[in-house]
């Protein structure tokens, strides 16, 4: 494994909510993505389309950071990453069977014409698995949220309901949900690591994922600070 690869790892999987979120998107995706075309919409360095590419999949990853792509085609199992707007997708209609988004939607100015593009470009049966910032208690902290959301330049935020109203006026069926930092002392946990933690912060809480993770099943899958949606194009 490439020095490259180890710095990858430790950033994506060694870290309190990535590991777990882009995990739980890519296991409903399934471990066979044999024959199919995978799309990573704001993959910055394609890491998790790279996973989608290791499970057999065709798998193109596209950001507007030419630095985090440039970066990407150093990494092993590395997708195709193109450079281009998410609201604006350089692919014709019914191109992919799966599109891939961890949290992105949440920094776009007008979500609802991202979602359009991912829409347009899904072969009808095809599947969305996305996930976006909730922060169900964050107006409880004015500080974190207002911290949180200019550190990660965060435009709205969304719920499975409001994430499922989107979808469903573009012929997206939410099929599945799941939040995670459900309880108030986790997601206090979320946004005192995003306002105060630095670069490492949410990288050094990673020992945490196994408490969290036990808290978030124990808790109802009503809120929290992250929402994963699943949805199927219809036919």
């Amino acid at each position: 494994m490439s020095i490259s690869d180890v710095v990858a790892f430790m950033g994506h999987q060694v870290h309190v909510c990535r590991y777990r979120e882009a995990g739980t998107l890519l296991d409903w995706m399934g471990p066979d993505l044999t024959g199919k075309r995978v799309l990573d919409v704001a993959g910055g360095d394609g890491y998790w389309a790279g996973r989608a590419r290791r499970r057999g999949a065709e798998a193109v990853s596209i950001d507007l950071m030419r630095s985090k792509m440039e970066y990407g085609r150093t990494l092993a199992h590395a997708p195709a990453l193109i450079e281009c707007d998410a609201l604006r997708l350089p692919f014709a209609d019914g191109s992919f069977d799966a599109i891939l988004s961890v949290c992105a939607i949440e920094h776009f100015d007008d979500g609802g014409r991202s979602l359009d593009e991912m829409a347009r470009v899904l072969r009808p049966g095809g599947e969305i698995f996305m996930s976006a910032d909730v922060l169900s208690r964050a107006d409880a902290w004015p500080k974190l949220r207002d911290a949180h959301k200019a550190k990660y330049h965060v435009q709205h935020t969304y719920t499975h309901e409001s994430l499922g109203k989107l979808m469903d006026v573009r012929g997206l069926d939410v099929i599945e949900h799941s939040y995670q930092f459900r309880t108030a002392a986790a997601e206090r946990l979320y946004l005192s690591l995003s306002a105060y933690g630095g670069k490492v912060g949410f990288n050094a809480a990673a020992p945490l994922i196994p408490l969290v993770a036990m808290t978030d099943r124990r808790a109802p899958n009503e809120r929290g600070s992250i929402v994963l949606i699943r949805a199927r194009k219809r036919d």
